[in-house]
């Protein structure tokens, strides 16, 4: 199975839990080599470079998904926009530059890691997050991405069976390695990764669903 993974943060508990529940060496290997960002990833599922992966969620219309996704019920920290007079785009991001138009909001769209400093770093008022800007409009969860498969449905299931985001322990030493990344103290990573939830039940569907349609009516 080749998996993909995108290289943020938000995904390290579903990395941890992977890596201890995949007992082939091989597969290890591959999961580390076949890292990126968000729209890099969606390009390589698309080819089918890749054969599953947690795609930005409008990259996932018409794909074949598990209920496992990126999720922020409320603000989410990391996907934000800057005001301004013009609407610029994130080139690592799909689905928050399309959340940003759904929301018809004008700025600069930032994502990941780097959104993250950026929103300890600054003032609040410097800042839109576009999970609180859906929640407040909607009063829906947003799915940033969704675990997406093209080939070896079997074996992705049987991988992320047991998966619990409250039984995963991030070793200090991976936390280590992130804050040096990052530039984001281990402190607030931990608190970060509070406000992200992996599985998608009904509430997220529907938002899955508002979504796709807000995203249609825009041309995306």
């Amino acid at each position: 199975m080749k998996f993909a993974k995108i290289d943020f943060i938000n995904l390290l508990p579903v990395t941890i839990y992977m890596k201890k529940n995949i007992k082939s060496n091989q597969l290890k290997a591959i999961i580390e080599y076949k890292k990126s960002y968000p729209s890099a990833i969606n390009k390589k599922f698309k080819s089918r470079v890749v054969e599953s992966a947690f795609i930005s969620s409008i990259a996932s219309r018409g794909e074949k998904a598990l209920d496992y996704g990126i999720i922020a019920r409320n603000e989410v920290k990391s996907v934000l926009v800057v005001p301004g007079e013009k609407y610029e785009k994130d080139f690592q991001s799909d689905t928050s530059n399309a959340l940003a138009k759904v929301l018809n909001l004008n700025g600069k769209v930032i994502i990941g890691d780097k959104a993250l400093k950026f929103y300890h770093e600054n003032n609040k008022n410097d800042f839109i997050d576009l999970a609180k800007a859906w929640q407040d409009k909607y009063n829906l969860p947003f799915v940033f991405a969704r675990l997406s498969y093209n080939k070896n449905e079997k074996l992705l299931k049987k991988t992320m069976k047991d998966f619990n985001k409250r039984h995963i322990k991030i070793p200090q030493y991976i936390l280590a390695q992130y804050e040096k990344r990052s530039g984001i103290n281990k402190k607030d990573i931990l608190e970060y990764l509070k406000g992200i939830d992996y599985d998608i039940k009904l509430k997220e569907k529907r938002a899955l669903k508002l979504f796709f349609k807000l995203a249609k009516q825009q041309g995306i």
